[in-house]
């Protein structure tokens, strides 16, 4: 009953496609339209990828944290390290450049050589003024020559924050508004305004400058996605279609192959402006997925029609046949993969859930396409020309198929023995794969602006903060000399621990007032005592402009204070040791009754959240196995045939995993999506391969062997054709200058290919191998969903 459903269906769907065509291509043309104008939503990221939920206690810790502080990602550098500046003309141009950045709107602070100050104390008042280092400007080298004496000998305070007194590199800080770090404008300033005064300073002084810091780095790094996508779907398209009309040799074919993936694309950034979606590193793949998706599409309909043509002749009949006979094939493998990338919508991170949504929808929109426009506008075309239908008759296509042939017939026990071989290597390699949860591994390492990164880690340890933020549980509480001690036993593992920047807080802020209580003697520059600390806080209390120095550091109630640090590039295990040092000297050192100290910032929150999505790949790849197992079983009503199918699928996702391991290729959230979507695409070959094979059984009187070589020659031509294009379609991600881009497509490039050998050789193996336990008609008989229809042996015969 079902059978003649769905038979029955796909006749009706073929009529109606044919019978309405300009209605239904009308329908596309608005459609399309309709998607255009969405366009105008789409929003490109001016974040970094928030890869937990927003529940998650890192999550409401950092919350926490921004709601008391505000935005701590606001922060621009500029260095330079160069003998020459410390002349009075460059000096003064200098400074210069950076009382320019005060004008514009979007910053709200600049800090530079020239706005330091010294403490100075006034004992007439009882109370510490400032005084500027440079009161107007650098009039000769010895002005130079006591700044230098005084900022790198006398100044503690200031060190590792303007300046490097061992290397004498010099920064300014530029702190941008934080209602704007967030928005458009944070990406007109430093693209229209920041790069363009600097390159011109740099011109004119003939120094390098160098740039970094999180707004700049999320900035410059954001363009780079959006660059990359015009890239992608160029390359994509150029790869596909090559590959395409070396196939087919026909510009007509490959023309229209085209216009049909351009509508997808078109619809892809439809939806994403539609469901006001940013464009992130993940979505930004998308557009590209969908041509490499959807080439595969076409390559069956039209190697269908072309069969069909080549067979009798008539047009109407092929394109009909073309609808019933591979419109059921093409849904259940594009289900399939949409599947598998419907899997990330059931994580509880965002960034994965946006991503498996428009790519499921998209996957499935590129079906409804291809399944419309092909037949469609091959109603419009004359006939193919004999050259157009010599691909079919190619002997190097029948050559491949000979030796798949041979090697199941006669080699059975060397496929089983590879594989084991490959599963056992892949074990151990799986063991060696290591997590990354870094900011910036897999940014582009070409660029100026990653260079820039590593030139601040080396000169002041790193420039991805990390906080730490102490409540006191009491008003004032931060201020009292207990507290303060606490503060500084934890900051000096800081300063003991490499991999972080010398720490910013308030300590340093009383053993500066210390130092100015003696006159700035920087032997003084360390906590008061308890007798001191009475006298230094009656003159720090008449001092208005302490206060606002006060302010980044502790919150205006003086419950809570912040110690910041930069922290380098480094691994996850390094990462986690640091963390787990800080937070077992925070046991120590802050009874758990009297404090609540926490740490969080935006390296901490990422390397959570890879910790996170590293869980919900298992999750994902599990749901994904489950879901396909269940449409499996659905399908042919057999347990044993889903064993015998998801054997050649997981043993390339295995085997993948053991190339990262062995090829120091870590799981980060780019290569983390490699399981799922290669999982999602090859299942499609098995279920081409099971279904011609159930097919075959029938025709050949349920013999086994005759069978499965039938289906390997019907399907091997086909499966070989679509994984060329898939392999070197995702092979068009090496060219991006993201490492976790080529990772992804060079894995799943290499999992595809894996997968379509396995599916060519395991498979008919095994189905050789356990013939008498899975094959009979009792098992494969009725399938529930017939996806490759039966010839129909009266109209075949009649129109030959």
């Amino acid at each position: 009953m079902f059978k003649l459903f769905t038979t029955g269906f796909w006749e009706v769907v073929a009529r109606v496609i044919l019978r309405n065509k300009i209605a239904i291509l009308i329908a596309i043309i608005l459609a399309t339209i309709f998607f255009s104008y969405q366009w105008k939503y789409m929003r490109f990221t001016y974040t970094e990828a928030n890869l937990l939920p927003d529940d998650h206690e890192v999550n409401v810790t950092y919350n926490e944290f921004l709601d008391i502080f505000g935005e701590e990602g606001n922060l621009i550098v500029l260095g330079v390290k160069d003998s020459t500046l410390f002349s009075v003309e460059k000096l003064n141009a200098w400074n210069q450049l950076s009382e320019d950045f005060k004008v514009y709107d979007e910053v709200e602070t600049v800090v530079s050589i020239k706005d330091l100050q010294k403490l100075v104390k006034n004992n007439d008042a009882q109370k510490f003024e400032l005084e500027p280092f440079i009161k107007d400007s650098i009039h000769s080298l010895a002005q130079i020559d006591t700044l230098q004496n005084e900022l790198f000998k006398q100044y503690p305070f200031y060190d590792n924050f303007l300046f490097n007194k061992t290397t004498k590199t010099i920064r300014t800080a530029i702190y941008l508004k934080k209602d704007i770090v967030n928005t458009p404008a944070r990406k007109d300033f430093i693209i229209e305004t920041l790069q363009d005064k600097i390159s011109t300073f740099e011109s004119e002084n003939d120094l390098d400058v160098r740039v970094s810091g999180m707004p700049y780095i999320r900035t410059l790094n954001s363009q780079n996605i959006v660059d990359e996508i015009g890239l992608f779907i160029g390359a994509a398209l150029l790869v596909t279609s090559l590959i395409f009309f070396f196939f087919f040799r026909s510009f007509r074919a490959t023309f229209i192959s085209l216009i049909v993936v351009c509508i997808g694309v078109m619809w892809t950034f439809g939806i994403l402006g539609l469901l006001k979606y940013e464009i992130t590193v993940l979505t930004a793949l998308i557009p590209p997925l969908i041509i490499v998706i959807g080439i595969p599409n076409c390559i069956f309909l039209i190697n269908k029609y072309q069969h069909e043509v080549k067979k009798h002749g008539n047009k109407v009949k092929s394109l009909q046949r073309v609808i019933t006979k591979i419109g059921n094939a093409t849904l259940m493998t594009n289900v399939t993969t949409a599947s598998g990338f419907a899997t990330f919508i059931l994580t509880e991170s965002t960034l994965l859930k946006e991503f498996g949504i428009v790519a499921s929808l998209s996957i499935l929109a590129i079906f409804i396409l291809c399944l419309l426009v092909i037949p469609i506008i091959y109603t419009f075309l004359p006939y193919p020309k004999e050259r157009h239908l010599e691909h079919l008759n190619k002997r190097w296509i029948g050559t491949f198929v000979d030796w798949m042939e041979r090697m199941v017939r006669e080699h059975k026990i060397a496929i089983y023995a590879t594989s084991v071989v490959l599963l056992t290597a892949s074990i151990i390699g799986i063991y060696q794969i290591k997590i990354s949860g870094s900011l910036i591994e897999d940014m582009p390492k070409e660029k100026e602006f990653f260079h820039d990164i590593r030139f601040f880690e080396s000169e002041f340890n790193g420039i991805m903060p990390l906080e730490i933020m102490v409540d006191t549980q009491r008003k004032k509480g931060v201020m009292k000399l207990s507290t303060l001690k606490r503060m500084n036993e934890l900051e000096e593992l800081i300063i003991e621990t490499p991999e972080l920047s010398r720490p910013i807080s308030v300590v340093s802020l009383v053993k500066y007032s210390k130092q100015a209580y003696y006159n700035g003697n920087p032997k003084y520059y360390q906590l008061p005592t308890s007798q001191e600390n009475s006298f230094i806080l009656s003159y720090a209390k008449n001092s208005s402009s302490n206060v606002d120095l006060l302010n980044n550091f502790v919150d205006s109630t003086g419950q809570y204070a912040r110690i910041t640090t930069f922290m380098k590039d480094i691994g996850t295990d390094k990462m986690e040791r640091i963390e787990e040092d800080l937070q077992n000297k925070i046991n120590k050192v802050f009874p758990e009754e009297r404090y609540k100290v926490t740490m969080t910032g935006k390296a901490l929150v990422f390397q959570k959240g890879t910790k996170y999505l590293v869980k919900n790949l298992a999750i994902s790849l599990s749901l994904a196995i489950i879901l396909i197992s269940l449409f499996m079983a659905y399908m042919f009503r057999s347990f044993r045939m889903i064993i015998v199918s998801l054997i050649p699928n997981i043993l390339p996702l295995l085997v993948t995993a053991g190339l990262m391991g062995y090829l120091g290729v870590p799981i980060k959230p780019s290569t983390i999506l490699v399981f799922s979507i290669a999982f999602g695409i090859s299942v499609d070959d098995t279920i081409h391969f099971l279904a011609k094979y159930r097919q075959e059984l029938q025709a050949n009187h349920w013999k086994i062997r005759k069978s499965v070589y039938a289906a390997l020659r019907e399907t091997g031509v086909s499966m070989f054709y679509t994984s060329i294009v898939l392999f070197f379609g995702f092979s068009v991600f090496t060219i991006s200058s993201f490492g976790g881009t080529v990772a992804l497509g060079a894995l799943v490039s290499a999992t595809l290919l894996f997968a379509m050998l396995s599916n060519l050789l395991l498979l008919p193996s095994l189905l050789l191998s356990l013939e008498r336990s899975i094959a009979n008609k009792e098992v494969l008989r009725k399938p529930a969903i017939n996806i490759i229809p039966e010839e129909d042996d009266e109209i075949e015969n009649s129109s030959e």
